[in-house]
């Protein structure tokens, strides 16, 4: 429940800061984000593939 209410506040100040930034900086970070969360997504597929999914290290 406590992760839920800080994920709730860190989103209120960030469309909070959105909206009083320019749109080219907006734009800018949204396409930062969305190359971040590409690169992870890809990483972790193939990290998935080479990995047997029974298996855990430990």
């Amino acid at each position: 429940m406590l992760f839920l209410i800080a994920a709730l506040m860190l989103m209120g100040i960030a469309l909070g800061t959105v909206a009083h930034v320019p749109v080219h900086v907006s734009l800018a970070a949204t396409a930062a984000i969305a190359c971040w969360l590409l690169v992870f997504a890809v990483r972790e597929r193939t990290t998935r593939r080479r990995r047997p999914a029974g298996r855990q290290e430990g």
